[in-house]
């Protein structure tokens, strides 16, 4: 079976009657609840105040791990989402014998029969969709649109996530970050392909570190970092980050422009506007202007006033599935077919923002050319007036070990 899960080479002793219990509880939530895993584990962590980095870490990687495979454990324990108690431990226990790990001392295993775990597990090893657990409808729809890449994309979508740094240039650089790394043990190595990314080797908490508080880096993903770059911003410029989020894009343009010149920083949420303005303070930000998507008007008034502008949109969310299993779940077909309309709705909206001369990013964390290319011709198509595409890049996960991005850089005429 499959070894390359982490927590499989820890010698580290558990007490597995208490955090059975609580993996169980986190699963429940996500399966039969629908509710998202970080949210899960916060919940399971905040009442479990007192456990050591080494509870925490098992708790966080084993219930990613199985929810990442939850076909499969749960097809070779004969289970499904509506699991009894009983059903639960044999799930567990499936993933037990899917990593070659020995099941722990507990009562309720006694009655799992690991033989017809581990005949169940080989019958489905050729299985792509099972082996690799993708819903029905996800495999079906990732076969037509990759075709044979499909495959080995679908093997790299569930390996373990890297945890990645992005060092804030505007107090720091790349060098100085690994430097302070390391005088906290902090194992790490730089990212050759993604300029201001430094990968750590072993995942740890950074966010207790001193130098979090005080800015000099984020968490973002090495191909996430490069959406920014692409938009090829300048010190001076004004730029408008269209669907901004809590900022982590916004925040790297700042600092891309060496924080001078003005950022206008988009949403619908003002709770994430808020927290951007938070995570601005600490990364010594000062040109980012906050500003919520209320009506059409929002828009009206920023017509041809922007050298730069970043749509990083809404999408599926295919390209980040390693970070994200539990989406595997929860996401619809017809939710794909929504974003599409939203995407194109938005571009629509937005791309008048940019003067002429000036260049904008198309942006998604999708795997799918529904999502990225065909999204772009179409778009390049209808409106070849007043805007020529100049170039696309794809980051996969199969190539780079890092999440799933298309990007493409149109200027306007």
């Amino acid at each position: 079976m499959n070894k390359d899960f982490k927590g499989g080479k820890r010698k580290v002793v558990l007490d597995h009657k208490i955090l059975t219990k609580n993996i169980a509880a986190v699963i429940r939530d996500v399966i039969k609840e629908g509710t998202n895993l970080d949210k899960a584990l916060e919940k399971v962590m905040k009442a479990n105040k007192k456990w050591n980095f080494r509870n925490r870490t098992y708790i966080y990687e084993t219930c990613s791990d199985m929810i990442r495979y939850w076909r499969l454990i749960a097809t070779a324990a004969d289970a499904d989402k509506n699991f009894t108690d009983s059903q639960f431990y044999r799930i567990y226990a499936a993933w037990f014998v899917f990593r070659d790990k020995e099941l722990p001392m507990l009562p309720a295993f006694k009655e799992v029969n690991t033989d017809t775990i581990e005949q169940r597990l080989r019958k489905y090893e050729k299985i792509t969709k099972i082996r690799e657990s993708y819903p029905d409808w996800m495999d079906d729809l990732c076969k037509q649109q990759l075709g044979a890449a499909w495959e080995k994309m679908a093997i790299a979508l569930n390996h373990e996530p890297k945890m990645i740094l992005r060092a804030n240039t505007i107090k720091t650089s790349v060098k100085q970050l690994q430097d302070i790394l390391t005088e906290h043990q902090i194992e790490n190595n730089i990212v050759p392909w993604s300029p201001y990314a430094v990968e750590l080797v072993f995942r740890r908490n950074v966010f207790r570190l001193p130098e979090f508080k005080e800015g000099f880096f984020e968490v973002q993903d090495s191909a996430s970092q490069m959406v920014a770059d692409f938009l090829q911003v300048k010190p001076g410029m004004r730029v408008i980050d269209a669907c901004a989020g809590t900022g982590g894009k916004s925040l790297h343009l700042a600092a891309l422009m060496q924080n001078k010149g003005r950022l206008i920083a988009l949403d619908n949420k003002t709770f994430k506007l808020e927290e951007l303005k938070k995570r601005a303070r600490r990364a010594g930000v000062s040109i980012i202007e906050t500003k919520e998507i209320e009506s059409t008007k929002t828009t009206k008034r920023l017509v041809s006033t922007a050298d730069r502008l970043l749509l990083d949109l809404p999408c599926s969310g295919l390209g980040v599935l390693r970070r994200n299993p539990d989406a595997k779940w929860k996401l619809q077909p017809q939710e794909i077919t929504n974003l599409i309309a939203q995407q194109r709705e938005i571009m629509e909206r937005f791309a008048p923002t940019v003067k002429p001369g000036g260049k904008m990013v198309y942006a998604t964390c999708s795997i799918l050319p529904m999502e990225g290319e065909d999204q772009i011709k179409w778009f390049v198509e209808k409106h070849a007036e007043h805007w020529i595409l100049e170039g696309e890049k794809r980051y996969a996960p199969t190539q780079f070990d890092a999440d799933g991005f298309y990007m493409a850089l149109l200027t306007r005429k």
